[in-house]
């Protein structure tokens, strides 16, 4: 009898081990290269940082799969907080974090990547786009477009397209994403010839009540709104627009990615709508295509190009690290200079976009961006 409550105490204290070791759905086996980043998992931005944290986990499990290179990926919230995500980054350090995924959102990152540019972990934001997330730290990197990036390529576009004429921006004067997006947009503006003729702005404390900004727009006869901004104030703006009768063409940024699935937003009111976005979940070919259903098969929603990015962000980690030959038995500040010598060199094809390449001075990515149309719920990209 003892003999059998021994084998039993056993079993259940393997069990308990094999559970604590899968928990997130993956067991991890030794060696692996421990992977962190923080995100707002939960709160407003929240959309943004599980999607980033769910198609990061894809990418792990896919690679992991495949045997040799294995990785370990933890994700903590920072509630889209700058402090916040300091602290979090702190509690991925105590873990062991080899590489980091930064931030999910821009003010957070510029926090947390100056303190691994003081520590020597190699980052690389899928979604953060400030310049001063990579400003004078030669081993932060990004995979999404810059904020002024946005801003010049979607003045062109609009303009290259005859999308509008007259045009009203309505930006967030204290969020770095909207002002820098706005910034060099209003100049490439005027490089283009589009006439801006009505430019307002919200902040904190005032970012649920748009008519004004909405009736500046109106009566001056703007034909197209952009709206260098997030989802969430963005579908707001949509929603009093159409309730005084207010149809112009709306032209946003990748911020306004997801707000097709923002829970109790009309998303008839979104059609028309042009995005810049380096992601069309919508698309045929297969790599999209196969990471678009197990996406949907395991989190019962569209990836939105946060997820894409991130999941491109792991993959390209993995390249460098195998072509370096970076094993989990490195130190944190060897992996790093391995990985910039990868990252200054390498081309990379992802979900969004193929031959980029990273500059070493700035660590800001160049590919190129795809404009879509949102119709019948779906993006449609425009040649």
């Amino acid at each position: 009898m003892k003999t059998t409550r021994k084998i039993l105490s056993m079993l259940m204290a393997l069990t308990m081990i094999v559970a604590l070791a899968a928990i997130g759905g993956t067991a991890y086996a030794d060696g692996a290269i421990k992977i962190g980043g923080t995100g707002p998992l939960t709160g407003g931005a929240a959309i943004y940082g599980n999607a980033v944290k769910n198609a990061a986990q894809i990418a792990v499990d896919e690679i992991n799969a495949q045997g040799g290179l294995q990785f370990e990926l933890r994700y903590e919230d920072d509630q889209h907080d700058a402090e916040k995500a300091v602290n979090a980054y702190n509690t991925l350090k105590d873990w062991g974090m080899q590489i980091s995924l930064s931030s999910v959102t821009s003010k957070p990152a510029e926090a947390t990547s100056v303190e691994a540019y003081t520590d020597r972990v190699f980052s690389i934001t899928p979604s953060a786009s400030s310049t001063a997330t990579t400003e004078g730290k030669d081993n932060v990197y990004q995979m999404c477009f810059i904020d002024p990036a946005q801003g010049t390529m979607a003045a062109q576009t609009i303009a290259a397209k005859g999308f509008g004429s007259k045009i009203a921006v309505i930006w967030k004067n204290d969020d770095v994403y909207s002002s820098g997006i706005h910034e060099t947009f209003v100049a490439e503006a005027a490089e283009q010839g589009l006439e801006i003729v009505s430019d307002t702005t919200f902040a904190d404390g005032n970012n649920t009540d748009f008519s004004v900004q909405i009736a500046d727009a109106q009566s001056k006869g703007a034909d197209l709104v952009f709206l260098p901004m997030y989802y969430d104030a963005a579908s707001l703006i949509l929603t009093q627009a159409d309730n005084v009768g207010y149809y112009p063409a709306w032209f946003g940024v990748d911020g306004m990615d997801g707000i097709l699935s923002l829970e109790g937003f009309d998303t008839d009111l979104a059609e028309g709508v042009y995005l810049l976005t380096p992601f069309n979940a919508w698309a045929t070919d297969e790599r999209t295509a196969a990471f678009v259903a197990k996406y949907q098969e395991l989190y019962n929603e569209v990836p939105n190009q946060f997820a894409a990015d991130a999941y491109d962000c792991v993959y390209a980690f993995a390249q460098a690290c195998e072509a370096a030959g970076v094993s989990a038995d490195m130190s944190r500040e060897e992996i790093c200079e391995a990985m910039i010598a990868q990252f200054s060199t390498m081309s990379f094809d992802g979900l969004t976009g193929s031959g980029a390449t990273w500059d070493v001075e700035t660590g800001r990515v160049t590919k190129e961006p795809i404009v879509v149309i949102i119709t019948d719920g779906i993006y449609v990209t425009v040649d």
